[in-house]
């Protein structure tokens, strides 16, 4: 019997070691992602200029006399994530509200299975269905020359963050006590009333974690924005054509080469330093939600 107690602390200190391996190899990749990107891509920026790379307005890396401002492409990831969260956390909020308090048995599998296959499909399906229906229809019904643009874009992105959304909200909404509605019931609130007032302030937390992860995928999208965007250094416009930070990388890369390729870097750099505040600020109002 001893014997197997001191098998079991044994495996027990192993296992707790493994754990702690594995979060600190996690905290190492990142760590090594930023090394490795600030290595690559800081040269290029100290080179260009700091003030001509970020808010240059110019990117012309293939030209007799290159020019290498990222401005166009910070501003369209920002208006396109924008848009993408405006019009998608709504209808994600929306629909996993349905889920988790209004829908019967049936109707809510049959949907989740829907939400499930939509963030199991891959991205080039995304902009393949994007350009053969979004872009004709958003060219037809703007009565535009071409209808690959920022607008498409974001109906895309729109799409593709719906299920981090409502997947998430669903779970922090069914998370909510019961004793919360019931009481709210009791005092004479309507369902609606209990569900807006109630239950979603109460869930607020894991809602804003939902909006986090659909502002990661919206922003760190390439192939499917590539498809339906137009793919062209614009400033942006709603119905211009434009390249975000990570088509503008995946672009050029496998062309590059010196300094073009090492202000490829830098913007990954841009869109990773990028990324990294805004999961800062949200999860800061997460954790403040939570006291």
């Amino acid at each position: 019997m001893k014997k197997v107690k001191q098998l079991s602390n044994a495996v027990e200190k192993f296992m707790n070691l493994v754990f702690i391996l594995c979060g600190f190899l996690a905290v190492i990749f990142v760590l090594l992602i930023t090394a490795f990107l600030a290595v690559s891509g800081i040269p290029a920026i100290n080179e260009i200029g700091i003030s001509d790379f970020i808010f240059g307005a110019v990117w012309a890396s293939t030209a007799t006399e290159p020019s290498y401002g990222i401005l166009p492409f910070i501003l369209t990831s920002v208006y396109g994530t924008l848009g993408a969260i405006i019009i998608g956390v709504p209808i994600g909020l929306m629909c996993a509200v349905f889920l988790a308090k209004m829908s019967d048995g049936r109707l809510a599998k049959l949907v989740s299975s829907a939400v499930d296959l939509l963030s199991g499909i891959p991205s080039v399906v995304y902009g393949l269905v994007g350009m053969i229906i979004i872009v004709p229809a958003v060219r037809i019904l703007f009565g535009l020359p071409d209808g690959a643009n920022l607008l498409s874009a974001i109906i895309v992105l729109t799409v593709m963050i719906l299920p981090s959304v409502i997947s998430v909200s669903e779970t922090a909404i069914r998370a909510v006590p019961k004793e919360y509605e019931e009481g709210s019931l009791a005092l004479g609130a309507t369902k609606t009333e209990t569900i807006f007032k109630i239950t979603l302030p109460a869930a607020k937390s894991g809602i804003i974690t939902s909006i986090v992860l659909g502002i990661g995928r919206a922003i760190g999208e390439a192939m499917a924005v590539m498809m339906v965007s137009g793919n062209v250094p614009n400033m942006p416009g709603i119905f211009k054509s434009v390249r975000f930070l990570t088509t503008a990388v995946a672009s050029e890369m496998s062309y590059s080469s010196g300094l073009q390729r090492q202000a490829l870097f830098s913007i990954a750099l841009v869109l990773f330093i990028f990324i990294m505040i805004i999961n800062l600020i949200l999860n800061f109002v997460v954790k403040r939600n939570k006291r």
